[in-house]
Parts: structure tokens; sequence; C-alpha cells
């Protein structure tokens, strides 16, 4: 939707770079997942499939939680949650999932990635401590040792304050971290080329 990435040249910047597994994550959605899984396999990658999901709360509110496959169980639940949002999750802008169909699905398959636009980052940029350590416990009710907190350094507004409370939740709740980024191109010089993209 907002990336000016092809795939193939994910691939060899990935490939040049050493990386010995890449994810593609498209939003509530696996559009480039078979096309992907076979060029990544080629280059000796390890495909991961995964989607960032927008997840809508009872009040309306939406946040965004990126799901990664561990196995092909994983694979089938991420496709229930996809085909139920597409069916029966339409909002104004796309569609989402309802959070409560977290609670429904088998999740032993997938891993998830909170960061900065989760509900855990909307509670705490809302200055609601203790709806975001409900959220974090909820999550790790659901994910177990699965709840990753995803640390990002993209210079966007709020994002240190979320990486020292997510380094925080870490150390009480024995969650793990992981350096992300939202890449929506592969070199500094493609930057307004994206922006144009966007706009």
């Amino acid at each position: 939707v907002d990336s000016t990435i092809r795939l193939d040249g994910l691939v060899d910047r990935c490939v040049e770079l050493g990386l010995p597994a890449v994810a593609i994550t498209d939003r509530n959605n696996l559009f480039a997942l078979v096309k992907f899984y076979k060029l990544a396999e080629a280059a000796g990658l390890k495909p991961i499939a995964g989607a960032d999901l927008t997840v809508v709360d009872p009040e309306g509110a939406s946040s965004q939680l990126t799901l990664l496959c561990r196995d092909h169980d994983g694979y089938l639940a991420l496709s229930r949650l996809l085909t139920r949002a597409w069916m029966h999750g339409h909002r104004q802008d796309g569609v989402g999932i309802d959070s409560a169909w977290l609670d429904d699905e088998n999740l032993a398959g997938l891993f998830a990635l909170a960061g900065r636009d989760s509900s855990i980052g909307a509670a705490l940029l809302g200055g609601r401590d203790e709806h975001a350590r409900a959220e974090v416990e909820r999550l790790q009710r659901l994910f177990g040792h699965r709840l990753n907190l995803a640390l990002t350094r993209t210079q966007r507004p709020h994002e240190d304050a979320f990486n020292a409370y997510a380094l925080h939740l870490s150390g009480q709740h024995s969650i793990p971290v992981v350096a992300s980024n939202d890449v929506r191109f592969l070199e500094a010089d493609d930057f307004d080329a994206h922006e144009a993209r966007v706009c």
C-alpha cells in the first residue's frame, strides 16, 4: 500500500547484506506472499509471512499489531483473521479485526510485534499507564513468550518515549524487544519517489 520496494530488489538487497531471513508484512493482507516466497527461497533466504493488522478495540479506536507466521498453523490462523476482516471488518479507512477475534483464534503459530502504533503504544502516549499495562497483560495472555515489543529509531513523534517505556516493560514482564523499522524504500535517495507515491 505505501511502499516503493520491488520484491526482486528487496531479495537482492537482503542477499547483498548477508541477511538470513526477511519478512514482508502487507497491511491487512498477504498480497505478495506467493511471489515473495518463491523469490526469497530461490535466493537462499528464509521467507517469513506476516501482516500488519489494524486492530479495533470495543470503543472503535484502531491500533496496529504485526503478526509473523512461525509455522503452517500460524499461516492458517493469520489467514482466518484476515478473511474475517475482509468479510466482517469493513471501516471507512479500510478493514480491521475486532480485538475480541484474537480471543477466538489459536495463536500458537504466530509471533506478535507490538510497537509504537500498537494498543500498548496508544495507551502509553495517551497518558493511560494502567490501560497500557492491561494491554501488555492481555497480549501476553494471548501470545505468551511469542509477544515482542518492537523498537524503532525512525525519528517519528513520541518514538523515544515509547522505546524507553518498552524497555521498562520488557524488564518488568520479561518480554523480548526487537529492533524494527518501517521499511518503505531501500536507498535514502528513494525518499522523494516514495513521497510522490504516497501523495
